[in-house]
């Protein structure tokens, strides 16, 4: 894989705890981190300059009371907002102009929201995550001019598996949960590849919306005791990154859901253990290319695999430390603890 580095620029407007959320040739789309954000949302050209800030946030009609994903239609030149506290998606063009908005479908919890064709919005309720009794299918296809439901995505499965784990107090009140938060919704190419935790098949949906297995696991997820989940991460022509999760977390120490990352080759039809390094830094830092809630960001598109993030103040020690080489030392050489972050891109070869 090659790799190309994005700083993004930093000043008084142009500061960011970043979540990376869509790239294009043109522009990188990145909004504040945190479940109580500001509302912040920046728009970089491609070579990482600040282009203007967006910030909707409120309780009005014509705005967004948090931020849990933006999703981009670079065509219709349009940014989707899911409120998912208010159960609604807010539609702005790339100005920050009002558009439209509309609600979640009801008894639905919208998590991700995610771009499928000109005219409609792949979606996951994120409820099926914790609730047993939730049995609805979790994926569906909306409209995005009114949210109407287009089509549900049905993945059968026989008894109900959550990788969430929730603690109650006698009266029923949730007092802790936790949840592995590995993603669900996989982009690949022109098609997505879903993963329904109950099932024992993954599959994958295509811009025709046929639906075919993608991966078969095994043994059955139905006959493990604790479950071990299986999630699709970076994909490429030979290469299937992919990560295991067992269900176990412990509520006194704040750790659990044991992880194993995998690498499938196609063309050798092995499955490995893996590490992956990061040639840039003089000791080859691993990086994860199965899942990092705070770094990578899968992509699957064109020739991009992923984004991950990369924070100053690492890279600041890091060059302090005689660490890097070639561009990234360069680059670091110009940062501050307090920068933004840079973007690495890391694309397929061709």
């Amino acid at each position: 894989m090659d790799v190309e580095y994005i700083p993004l620029e930093t000043n008084e407007e142009f500061v960011t705890s970043s979540l990376i959320r869509a790239i294009t040739e043109e522009i990188i789309i990145i909004h504040n981190r945190g479940r109580f954000a500001n509302g912040d949302i920046f728009i970089f050209d491609r070579s990482g300059k600040g282009v203007r800030k967006i910030n909707r946030k409120g309780q009005g009609g014509e705005e967004y009371m948090n931020i849990g994903g933006i999703t981009l239609d670079e065509q219709n030149g349009e940014i989707y907002v899911n409120s998912h506290w208010s159960r609604k998606i807010i539609v702005y063009d790339l100005f920050g102009n009002f558009k439209r908005s509309f609600p979640h479908k009801e008894g639905t919890f919208y998590f991700p929201i995610r771009h499928f064709n000109q005219d409609h919005l792949i979606v996951q309720d994120g409820e099926n995550t914790f609730y047993e009794e939730i049995k609805a299918n979790s994926f569906s296809i909306i409209s995005k001019q009114d949210g109407s439901v287009i089509m549900e995505i049905p993945i059968p499965f026989q008894e109900k598996k959550m990788p969430g784990i929730m603690v109650k107090d006698g009266d029923g009140n949730i007092i802790n949960d936790a949840a592995p938060y590995n993603p669900d919704l996989i982009p690949f190419r022109d098609s997505w590849i879903l993963v329904e935790p109950s099932s024992d098949t993954i599959c994958r949906l295509g811009t025709d919306y046929s639906l075919k297995p993608f991966i078969v696991k095994t043994p059955s997820i139905q006959s493990l005791d604790p479950e071990v989940f299986l999630y699709p991460s970076v994909l490429t022509d030979r290469y299937y990154f992919m990560q295991t999760v067992k269900k176990e977390f412990d509520f006194t120490t704040g750790t659990g859901y044991p992880r194993t990352n995998l690498l499938y080759d196609r063309k050798e039809n092995r499955l490995f253990e893996y590490v992956v390094y990061n040639d840039d830094f003089v000791n080859k830092e691993p990086v994860n290319m199965a899942f990092d809630i705070h770094a990578l960001i899968v992509i699957n598109r064109d020739d991009i695999a992923c984004l991950y993030q990369l924070e100053a103040y690492d890279l600041v020690e890091a060059y302090n430390e005689g660490r890097l080489k070639g561009t990234l030392k360069e680059i670091a050489a110009e940062l501050e603890e307090e920068s933004n972050p840079v973007i690495m891109v890391i694309r397929n070869k061709k």
